[in-house]
């Protein structure tokens, strides 16, 4: 007959192997919050606006803007030394901005009848762990964003994109809900100061020229680290 004390040494090795088996899953993310490869997906609002005194439609300076949804994915690398994060970072994003008529008057943008397209960026950020789950931060880099340029001659539809290039700044807080996961706030600031008409069809790019547009963003996002 088996011993009572080795059936309750054989229950207990199970159960403590059990317990261990999640334990071990959970140790082959990051073993801090704030380090590692991470991946994540955006959205917030997106507003860019005409750094230009030209007018388009004679009452107004075309310093009107364009707003709309924004959204995308981003991914990184963070180094943690201490309360120190730093490491790169790119990201992706689409807007539903558009140009639109409001109460009869057509908002031109400088750039004539647009709809925005994908913005491109790729930089760095520094941060600073200030609780142990919780890491305010700076960023920068380069952005190139698309504008989708529409327009009509007699019957012939001229299908145009902007190819603009610039800088962005920002500033944000991100927050660990574990050491895998995470949830952040920001704000940044995009400047597009040179662009390009790209043509579709048989028609050849244009010339590079100077450009002012103002980009604001305020971005939530959700992520996880491997």
């Amino acid at each position: 007959m088996e011993h009572p004390m080795k059936k309750i040494l054989v229950c207990l090795a199970l159960g403590t192997a059990a317990i261990a088996a999640p334990a071990m899953a959970q140790d082959t993310g990051p073993a801090q919050p704030f380090s590692g490869f991470h991946v994540e997906a955006l959205a917030g609002y997106d507003v860019t606006k005409a750094g230009s005194s030209v007018d388009d439609d004679v009452n107004v300076d075309n310093d009107q803007s364009i707003d709309g949804f924004a959204y995308g994915v981003g991914a990184g690398y963070d180094f943690r030394s201490g309360n120190l994060v730093f490491g790169p970072e790119a990201e992706v994003t689409w807007s539903t901005a558009k140009t639109k008529f409001d109460d009869g008057d057509f908002e031109g943008f400088g750039l004539g009848n647009v709809k925005t397209n994908r913005d491109l960026y790729v930089g760095a950020r520094v941060g600073y762990v200030v609780t142990p789950t919780t890491m305010i931060y700076a960023k920068g880099g380069y952005t190139n964003a698309k504008f989708d340029v529409r327009s009509t001659f007699g019957n012939v539809e001229t299908n145009r994109d902007i190819d603009a290039d610039g800088w962005r700044i920002g500033a944000g807080v991100e927050q660990a809900i574990t050491n895998n996961a995470f949830v952040k706030l920001e704000y940044r600031y995009s400047n597009y100061e040179k662009g390009e008409l790209d043509y579709t069809g048989d028609f050849a790019d244009g010339q590079r020229f100077d450009l002012d547009l103002d980009r604001h963003q305020v971005m939530a996002g959700v992520g996880v680290r491997f």
